[in-house]
């Protein structure tokens, strides 16, 4: 190891930018730097980002939360504002996640489309977590399908005018923007 990296990794975690495993952002505007004057905002692990008013992208959540007993994986709405924080991170721009979902499992580890599906399908109890295993066929070949039906989601399963989620708010406890969600209701 140099000089260099000893140094970099005696300072504290908060001096590195990390905090228990979570990535630090300010919760300032992204000009500003680094905990001066702001309080970070921490980045949960293994958060799904997705279209909230894509009608199969609501089904599928539902089906997680039902499927997924230990509460493994949590949940964002690439229309709020949180999700900003994991877009940064992950160093997408939104439009990325309208057109591919992103499925955020921790520090510097992240997956978009049908792989982020097959992760997320990991974390399950068996016999779905089985299918994970289809993560053999090559990246391309699976999202060649999955694209395709990302395109025409709308077409085919619809669209809401409104996020979703809000229509089952006993499901909110599992989203990692919740009171932002829920705040954006009371102002409608």
């Amino acid at each position: 190891m140099t000089k260099r990296t000893l140094e970099s990794l005696s300072r504290k975690p908060l001096e590195r930018g990390w905090s228990y495993g979570f990535r630090c952002f300010s919760s300032s505007s992204p000009s500003s730097s680094r905990f001066k004057g702001t309080i970070p905002t921490l980045l949960q692990p293994r958060v799904l980002v997705y279209d909230a008013v894509s009608r199969v992208c609501h089904r599928g959540v539902k089906w997680v939360i039902k499927t997924d007993k230990h509460e493994m994986i949590k949940f964002c709405c690439v229309q709020s504002d949180t999700a900003e924080l994991y877009l940064r991170a992950c160093g997408l721009e939104r439009e990325d996640v309208f057109n591919r979902m992103l499925f955020v499992e921790g520090l510097n580890s992240y997956y978009q489309g049908s792989t982020a599906a097959l992760q997320v399908l990991s974390y399950m109890p068996i016999p779905y977590s089985v299918l994970s295993s289809l993560r053999v066929i090559p990246t391309p070949l699976r999202d060649v399908v999955y694209d395709c039906v990302a395109k025409r989601r709308y077409e085919w399963f619809g669209k809401s005018q409104d996020i979703l989620i809000l229509q089952e708010k006993e499901l909110l406890g599992r989203f990692v923007d919740r009171e932002e969600l829920l705040s954006k209701a009371h102002d409608v």
